[in-house]
């Protein structure tokens, strides 16, 4: 994604754009991981050193909460940041500790309707997202 994408993104959420964020969003789209924050920190440290580990941290959450970046917990408890805000669901080896994102519009019709006809009370889905655990053929 090019900066002037990154830039647009962050301007139509109404976020003023700064250096941080740009390298933050960008390092999570370069990386293509699902990166930790520490995975986004070494990443950006290299070009821009003087950024605080706080900050890392502050800006994340402002993404997340700004609907740019998704959170993805790991088997292991580790917070992931995913850029991916189409629809997907992920497959988690628990090996390696690799998520590997999967679309699939069949499965999400059927997630859908399965859902729509259980009419849970009280509760209004916003998303439906799955976490499919297994190993990767090595």
């Amino acid at each position: 994604m090019s900066s002037e994408d990154i830039k647009n993104k962050l301007t139509e959420k109404g976020l003023k754009v700064t250096p941080q964020r740009m390298a933050i969003l960008e390092a999570i789209y370069n990386l293509k991981n699902h990166p930790t924050a520490e995975n986004i920190i070494d990443y950006i440290k290299k070009m821009h050193p003087n950024i605080a580990t706080g900050t890392v941290y502050k800006v994340l959450g402002a993404l997340v909460d700004n609907r740019l970046v998704k959170k993805v917990k790991t088997e292991n408890d580790i917070m992931r940041y995913d850029g991916v805000m189409k629809s997907h669901h992920h497959l988690y080896c628990m090996e390696s500790d690799v998520i590997k994102d999967y679309v699939d519009e069949e499965l999400d019709e059927l997630l859908q309707n399965y859902f729509e006809k259980k009419n849970l009370p009280g509760f209004k889905i916003e998303d439906i997202v799955l976490q499919v655990k297994g190993t990767f053929n090595k």
